[in-house]
């Protein structure tokens, strides 16, 4: 028996139990079920422009650039705007993603791959699975569709996020994500980005780019 299962005895047998009754685990089951909420601060409870403002106005505030395009063509227009104006190589990788591949990228001269990152990426783009708009937060999750080598990897990472998929605060995203993956099938890995990296570990100096991407642009896809 392991100690963990010499523990959990001890407390059945204080407790004059054996952790099968019937009741017992439909009680639990129940309160997993329904659990009720904590408090859920009234700032995240917005709707249509006013949460993309907000969402915008926290991403900025942590060195994210925010962009709003009104048709999912223009996400390859806003994607080569950026990369020019940083002056950066036209140069792209993405997953396997069908919003993002779908689109039609011959109209712009640009290198565009598919596939993880391996490390020698300067631009990555990803498909947010959702935001946070109360802390300007993306959700990401992982899978072939948006490697998550693509959050940390390349030095500059650009992210398309639907409206619809932006959410006031954090228990709605969780709610989303438990909707539209099931029990149990949830992906292995959900990134929570808030920003581009930073550390201030050396002599308390903030330093972009000190564990992952040091340059974060957020496209929202309005309607």
């Amino acid at each position: 028996m392991s100690a963990r299962e010499d523990i959990l005895s001890n407390i059945r047998r204080s407790l004059g139990v054996t952790g099968r009754e019937a009741p017992r685990k439909a009680a639990v089951e129940e309160r997993l079920r329904a659990a009720p909420r904590g408090v859920v601060p009234a700032r995240g409870r917005l709707s249509g422009g006013a949460l993309v403002d907000l969402f915008r106005a926290e991403a900025e505030r942590v060195a994210a650039s925010v962009a709003e395009v009104s048709q999912a063509q223009d996400i390859v227009g806003e994607v080569a705007r950026y990369l020019r104006e940083h002056n950066l190589p036209a140069s792209l990788r993405m997953g396997a993603d069908e919003r993002l591949n779908g689109l039609d990228w011959s109209g712009v001269a640009m290198e565009v791959s598919q596939g993880p990152s391996a490390g020698d990426d300067l631009n990555g783009l990803s498909h947010a699975f959702g935001a946070i708009a109360e802390t300007g937060t993306l959700a990401m999750v992982s899978g072939a569709d948006n490697p998550t080598t693509l959050n940390f990897l390349p030095d500059n990472h650009i992210v398309v996020l639907r409206e619809a998929d932006l959410a006031g605060d954090a228990e709605t995203l969780w709610d989303r994500l438990r909707a539209r993956y099931g029990k149990g099938l949830a992906p292995r890995t959900v990134n929570l980005i808030t920003g581009p990296s930073r550390s201030g570990d050396i002599e308390q100096q903030i330093v972009l780019g000190a564990h992952g991407p040091r340059r974060l642009h957020i496209i929202i896809l309005r309607g």
